[in-house]
């Protein structure tokens, strides 16, 4: 038996006496329950983490008695995709509340009972799928997540990515299981012998695309979406990151140009800009478009028009940006605490209404048809479609100290703080608001249909 001494950075700290022959995992989940605590890491006193899966002896990992730990704590997080309309909050103690659409996730009582150590979840638009400190995986939602072939007997996981209608689960020994809908990507047994050394997921509305060890790429699903990267394999080396949309997909690699493929009315083919696309740092994604930031903060756009494709209108503006955000059919550029939006008007890509007030913005969110901007006091200031959470006068007064926002199809989540916490453990509120939603815990989206823009 060995004793160790775990602190966190808030200088709560706790002493385990622990067998030797223990796994690292058995150990930080002992520490969240002793701190009462959502723990994701433990690290050394020499900076080290321990076994990113949890799966070597304590032994095993160098741990002697009377070694001191630091450990590391997730906040609180809002999940939910833009086409979902549910959400889930994954509390830092691993526990979670979910609230929306019952169908699409937003009840998750049938299996309340086992969310708790919660790591991860990730949503689809229909369904979400936790992963749990085990690496053993929860779903709930639409019958495609928990059925279909299911995730019951998986474990180990790192990751998992969504498609429309199908996850993709990512193994800490770089293998990949895929299920749901085989239109959407559910069965990758098409290339399953080529899904080793894995060490990303992405997906598109209907296929998926993973990162291999060697900066290779392996593609699934539906072809019109993506699925089918042959036409670019060769161009497909050394990739350092995949963004997608709707229907396609783009590949950083690690020169700093992109590739792209998939439907090419949609993103899927960036001839037209190819020479513009050097040294690109991130990419973003509408439904129908991508927009490119690169290095020297200016920004790059390409897919299809109706999406927010051609930034004609602002590229005088697009110069140093900072990051990007997207609706559905439109951008916003954040560069030096303000904000500028091209794209579909519908979808707000026009903030002129909200301009003045778009000052000090320190984040912006969206859903899919309106924006979310966080300022650096925590107020918040909404534009776009007031059907998609762009109005949030409402609740305007309870929209202070706001430490993040999520946004679902058609409605805002902000996490708020009371102030008395420190920066790693606050105490949250939880409020959404939208122009015919109630602030509170509960949540009934009237306009499912708004969804499709």
């Amino acid at each position: 038996m060995i004793q160790l001494h775990i602190t966190l950075l808030s200088g709560q700290s706790t002493t385990l006496v622990a067998d030797a022959a223990i796994q690292v995992e058995a150990l930080r989940s002992q520490t969240s329950e002793e701190l009462q605590v959502g723990v994701v890491a433990l690290v050394t006193a020499a900076g080290q983490l321990l076994d990113g899966n949890g799966r070597a002896t304590l032994a095993e990992a160098g741990l002697a008695h009377g070694d001191t730990l630091s450990a590391l704590v997730r906040d609180a997080r809002i999940v939910t995709s833009r086409n979902s309309e549910a959400f889930a909050l994954l509390r830092s103690d691993g526990s979670v509340v979910t609230w929306g659409l019952p169908l699409a996730g937003g009840d998750s009582s049938a299996v309340q009972d086992l969310l708790a150590d919660v790591r991860e979840i990730c949503a689809a638009d229909e369904a979400f799928v936790a992963i749990l400190g085990n690496g053993t995986l929860v779903t709930w939602g639409s019958h495609f997540g928990t059925h279909c072939g299911g995730s019951g007997g998986l474990s180990n996981v790192q990751k998992v990515a969504a498609s429309k209608a199908a996850f993709a689960a990512l193994m800490w020994n770089g293998e990949v299981f895929a299920w749901g809908d085989p239109e959407y990507g559910g069965d990758s047994s098409s290339v399953q012998e080529q899904l080793h050394g894995v060490q990303n997921l992405q997906a598109s509305s209907s296929a998926f695309a993973a990162i291999l060890d060697d900066g290779g790429v392996v593609t699934w699903g539906d072809a019109d979406s993506g699925g089918d990267s042959s036409e670019v394999q060769t161009e497909l080396l050394d990739v350092c990151q995949i963004q997608s949309c709707d229907d396609a997909f783009a590949a950083i690699l690690g020169n700093g140009s992109v590739v792209s493929w998939g439907n090419p009315r949609f993103g899927g083919d960036s001839s037209s800009v190819r020479h513009k696309l050097v040294h690109v740092q991130s990419i973003q994604n509408s439904d129908g478009a991508f927009a490119a930031l690169l290095k020297d903060g200016s920004v790059v756009t390409w897919g299809n028009p109706d999406y927010g494709a051609d930034s004609s209108r602002v590229q005088e503006e697009l110069q140093d940006v900072q990051g990007l955000c997207a609706s559905g059919g439109a951008f916003a550029a954040l560069k030096q605490g303000r904000v500028v939006t091209w794209g579909s008007k519908r979808c707000g890509g026009d903030s002129r209404e909200v301009q003045e007030q778009l000052q000090q913005v320190r984040d912006v969110r969206a859903t899919n048809a309106a924006f979310a901007a966080i300022r650096e006091d925590g107020s918040v200031v909404t534009w776009g479609s007031a059907d998609h959470g762009g109005a949030s006068s409402a609740v305007q007064d309870q929209l202070q100290d706001v430490q993040d926002i999520q946004g679902s199809c058609a409605a805002f989540a902000a996490l708020r703080a009371d102030g008395r916490a420190s920066r790693l453990h606050w105490q949250t509120t939880l409020l959404e608001f939208n122009s015919t939603l109630n602030p509170g815990l509960s949540c009934v989206v009237d306009h499912p249909s708004a969804c499709k823009t």
